[in-house]
């Protein structure tokens, strides 16, 4: 359980790191509030400006405009400070994950994504994250096509106490996910992470590395929860988006790690996400230390865009 000054601490570092979202969001938000006596349709165009201009995407954009209409119609609201509420309550909204299921161990990640948007740094983080519970970990150097990354990996692995499986560069990816799912049983881990390729020659390589991988898993550790999670950079923005819907029609993802929040003003582009690919957001990234990856909490998350305490 958290302490009051854990909590607070936990909250201050998610809060810092969506100072620049914040800014570009709220302060505009609050520009408008201030600059209009009544919400009139100048008012929405405006404010579905600042949206936009935040990366939360044109149709989730005009999905929180209409959910906005429709409660300021119904409830004959006239007093712009009274959309700010209003906005918080629909981001929570779309964010919330309605079939959020419970991890069991063993657990097994598969970690996908484009190279350079964190993704080993985010294995890490997790195996530090995990080992800190108490948990016994096993990271699986599955990309063997960048030069250094299973001793990237290797080098994250000694902070987080834990040890990598891996074959030589250019080895064949599935042989080593099925060495490190063989060691997972053996040695009773309760958490394997499969790191896999960001990039291979063209979509069609890409595509048939990683469903041979997935096989691989699904056969031969079937009594592991599986977590498909896609790594991904909010700095890139709409880009995040496109990134994500390439990988969900690959791979199949069940989840999403958003690193780099603390280096944009572009933070919306985690509603757009979530909105667009209804696929749950596990893990935000608001600094570099290793409890800067954090476990996503909706209304936290919100809130902590919304918050006007110093």
């Amino acid at each position: 359980m958290n302490t009051g000054k854990e909590k607070k601490g936990w909250f201050a570092k998610l809060k810092d790191g969506l100072d620049k979202t914040r800014k570009n969001i709220t302060s505009r938000v609050d520009e408008l509030i201030k600059h209009y006596r009544n919400i009139d349709d100048d008012f929405y165009e405006e404010l579905e400006e600042a949206l936009i201009m935040a990366d939360v995407g044109v149709n989730t954009t005009i999905e929180i405009i209409e959910y906005v209409r429709e409660i300021v119609n119904r409830e004959k609201i006239g007093d712009p400070e009274r959309i700010r509420g209003l906005l918080q309550d629909k981001i929570i909204s779309i964010l919330d994950d309605k079939h959020e299921s419970e991890i069991t161990y063993p657990c097994v990640y598969l970690v996908v994504g484009v190279n350079g948007v964190g993704k080993t740094t985010t294995i890490g983080k997790l195996a530090s994250r995990y080992r800190a519970e108490g948990k016994k970990v096993l990271i699986a150097a599955g990309d063997t096509f960048r030069a250094a990354a299973a001793e990237q990996l290797e080098i994250w692995a000694d902070r987080a106490d834990s040890t990598v499986i891996k074959h030589r560069e250019g080895a064949d990816p599935g042989a080593v996910i099925y060495d490190a799912i063989q060691a997972a049983k053996s040695r009773g881990i309760d958490v394997l992470i499969c790191d896999t390729a960001g990039r291979l020659h063209n979509k069609k390589n890409l595509m048939r590395e990683l469903e041979k991988i997935n096989r691989i898993i699904d056969r031969e550790y079937k009594e592991a929860y599986k977590e498909v999670l896609l790594v991904v950079d909010a700095t890139t923005g709409q880009n995040a988006i496109s990134q994500a819907k390439l990988f969900k029609e690959i791979v199949g993802i069940t989840g999403i790690a958003l690193t780099k929040l603390d280096g944009t003003a572009k933070g919306g582009v985690v509603i757009a996400v979530k909105s667009e690919l209804d696929v749950p957001i596990r893990y935000i990234g608001v600094g570099e230390a290793v409890e800067d990856l954090q476990i996503f909490d909706p209304s936290a998350f919100a809130e902590a865009l919304f918050d006007e305490g110093v």
